[in-house]
């Protein structure tokens, strides 16, 4: 597989303001995600993971390999969801499967943002489909994600401090909506697609 990258992020780090200013993403993107990647090049030259995919190595890794492969993986994933111009609101199968798990997309809102306030410490919170598609809103700590659990992510909020405290400080409520605001459910749609 080579050395990871950081990936190329499809807008430019000012885009996303005001609801997620480019200091923060100087600071999460530019140095906490970066330094997430340069950590895993570091770690796994000479093991079993050298040659393996993000995917294969989040599946199979524990320790400081795992911790670092799942926040490329983690972060990557939630960069990619956000958007300048995000689609507001899903809809087809997805907006369905929203309505049929939680009564509404408001509902659905209000339902996430209560998990990742409520995740002590850091972590992530996640909309989870089921192999049948059925959603669930899951939340995990530090690195860990559903795919370690062998399950199916299709959005995420960072709820580390380092996502929303230069533009929040300690109103994680506020980072979650903010992160809400830009999610484009166009992307989220077509993960819940595949």
């Amino acid at each position: 597989m080579g050395k990871f990258e950081l990936p190329k992020l499809p807008y430019e780090l000012g885009d996303l303001a005001p609801q997620i200013s480019q200091e923060t993403m100087e600071y999460h993107y530019g140095k906490h995600h970066k330094a997430y990647v340069d950590k895993l090049n570091e770690l796994i030259p000479g093991t079993k993971y050298e040659n393996m995919s993000l995917d294969e190595i989040v599946k199979s890794s524990d320790g400081a390999i795992f911790n670092q492969a799942a926040q490329v993986w983690n972060h990557t994933f939630f960069f990619l969801a956000l958007s300048p111009n995000p689609k507001k609101k899903p809809e087809g199968k997805l907006a369905e499967a929203i309505d049929n798990a939680f009564g509404s997309f408001d509902k659905f809102r209000e339902e996430f943002t209560k998990a990742a306030v409520g995740q002590f410490g850091s972590g992530w919170a996640w909309l989870v489909a089921d192999k049948d598609g059925k959603l669930s809103i899951e939340t995990t700590s530090n690195a860990k994600n559903p795919l370690s659990e062998g399950k199916k992510a299709i959005m995420t909020a960072d709820v580390w401090e380092h996502a929303y405290y230069i533009d929040y400080r300690n109103a994680r409520a506020d980072g979650v909506k903010a992160a809400l605001d830009r999610t484009d459910w166009k992307i989220v749609e077509e993960r819940y697609a595949k």
